[in-house]
């Protein structure tokens, strides 16, 4: 009978210990995705701040003022005289 017991007691001692060690590693495995979590959202962050500055910067690159200045300064574009628009119908 003293086996049994015994044998009982060693039972319930490894899964007290076996549980002990499961929730340290769940702690553990908690705190290493929070921290990943947080590095994910400060990037995802510096991501919307860099995309909100490309689109201001596309913005101003495509004012139809800067084009025309470019098309006239750079490629020696001009705009075209009334005598010279042909208008095509279907």
């Amino acid at each position: 009978m003293k086996r049994v017991g015994f044998f009982f007691f060693a039972m319930l001692l490894a899964a007290v210990i076996a549980s002990g060690v499961a929730v340290v590693y769940q702690r553990h495995q908690g705190r290493t995705l929070f921290v990943e979590l947080t590095r994910l959202n400060r990037e995802r962050d510096e991501m919307n701040f860099e995309y909100g500055r490309l689109q201001l910067e596309q913005s101003t690159w495509a004012e139809p003022n800067r084009i025309e200045q470019v098309a006239r300064g750079q490629l020696g574009m001009v705009g075209a005289l009334p005598a010279e628009t042909v208008v095509i119908r279907r």
